[in-house]
């Protein structure tokens, strides 16, 4: 057992040192592009400040587990940095030096005033208590406080995080810091100083670049087959979102496998019968693997599950016309070069789910006014800032003869790179 841990952490390290020079390898190619020099490369691929920490929480047996945590400011030249807080077991430094970089990557495409930041505690939480869990969120919380608030480092939500931990995170801070300070931290519940639209905003984003995209090719949405990989929060707000638009869902998969039907998936029934973790194929005997899917007939293909689902040994079977990625890095850099040229379009991860960090910054936002906006309003915003993001993107990548990823990339480091330099950093 101890063996098979040690593997797992091996190769989840291996995985995520991979995704962070892969994500450099790019960084490095859109400065060049740019004109940057080498030293603003020699800034950017790391994150200014990566703190460890150690979190001891005691558990409901009486014994104190100690657990290991991270936070990643990439870069505030721009601003003060954005980014979640994950809680996983595979969770590593690698990863959230990555992840940090993308979070920059992201503001600068969507243009707000924030760097890019990352958080993670390695831990289960399915496997720890409603308690141990707020023990451990207030323990993070009085760990990092020293680097983090409104105006230097905003955390958020992320994977197998929510708004109740959130909620308990703004609570702690709200005492070191002696008053209500709701715009520490975004993602909370509304009565708390949440937002409208926050928990639907990345699924909400996906769907508007995927209408552009869709009309850039001359596809319409309306009968057009999609495929959804993953059918966690983000994939079954995007399939749901993508039925109730008139699309046909012909894939949907989770951890466990996955459905195909040409004619069209009942996505209501398998919402109304999925478990909290997001799995519904276990009810189901017909089911194909997770590949197999990504190989179906289809239109549009939304990757929302996690990283290398697409690589060059299954680039040359898919057989859709655009690929919009929801998930982080689920197409690698192989794969991105063999779609681009079979003449597939690739809406990149660092675009497609830009929507969250879009509400999270409506929503801090709000929290400094005092004052709130109708869902409307919210929903008016996000598609006007999407959309001007994907046009921006689209026509950098036609006029520099690049692929969406580069151009993704090229437009995202630029705020960054010009910050820098204006403060004189570089």
């Amino acid at each position: 057992m101890v063996a098979e841990k040690a593997a797992s952490s091996t190769k989840a390290n291996q995985e995520n040192l991979d995704v962070l020079a892969s994500t450099r390898a790019v960084i490095k190619t859109a400065l060049e592009k740019l004109g940057y020099p080498e030293e603003v490369y020699e800034l950017l691929k790391d994150p200014l400040r990566m703190l460890t920490v150690r979190i001891p929480v005691r558990m409901d047996d009486g014994s104190v587990k100690v657990f290991t945590g991270y936070r990643a400011q990439h870069n505030d030249a721009v601003g003060p940095t954005k980014g979640g807080i994950r809680f996983h077991p595979d969770v590593t430094e690698n990863e959230i030096k990555a992840l940090s970089i993308w979070m920059s990557l992201k503001a600068g495409i969507v243009d707000l005033p924030y760097g890019g930041a990352k958080g993670g505690i390695v831990c289960d939480p399915r496997k720890m208590s409603f308690r141990e869990l707020e023990g451990l969120s207030r323990g993070y919380v009085r760990a990092v406080s020293q680097i983090v608030g409104p105006t230097k480092d905003i955390p958020a939500p992320d994977v197998m995080t929510n708004s109740q931990i959130m909620a308990w995170m703004m609570d702690e801070y709200s005492r070191i810091d002696e008053f209500n300070n709701p715009g520490f931290i975004t993602g909370k519940p509304l009565v708390l100083g949440g937002s409208h639209g926050r928990e639907t905003a990345t699924a909400k984003g996906v769907t508007i670049v995927l209408n552009e995209a869709a009309k850039k090719r001359g596809i319409n949405v309306k009968g057009a087959k999609v495929i959804v990989q993953g059918f966690g929060n983000a994939g079954s707000y995007l399939s749901k979102f993508m039925h109730d638009a008139g699309a046909k869902v012909v894939g949907i998969s989770d951890a466990y496998g996955a459905l195909y039907d040409p004619d069209g998936l009942d996505i209501d029934y398998l919402l109304d019968r999925r478990d909290s973790f997001g799995t519904v194929t276990k009810l189901f005997n017909n089911t194909i693997t997770n590949k197999e899917l990504l190989e179906q007939e289809c239109d549009i293909i939304i990757p929302a599950a996690v990283e290398n689902q697409i690589t060059i040994e299954n680039a040359h079977n898919i057989k859709a016309s655009i690929v919009v990625e929801a998930a982080n890095g689920p197409t690698t850099m192989e794969a991105t070069k063999i779609l681009t040229e079979r003449g597939i379009l690739i809406v990149p991860d660092v675009l497609a789910s830009a929507g969250g960090v879009t509400v999270s910054y409506f929503e801090w936002v709000q929290n400094n006014q005092g004052f709130y906006w109708t869902e409307e309003e919210i929903d008016k915003r996000l598609h006007e800032i999407m959309i001007k993001a994907f046009n921006n993107i689209y026509d950098t990548a036609q006029t520099r003869n690049v692929d969406m990823r580069l151009a993704a990339y090229m437009v995202g480091v630029r705020k960054m790179a010009e910050a820098s330099r204006f403060r004189g950093w570089v």
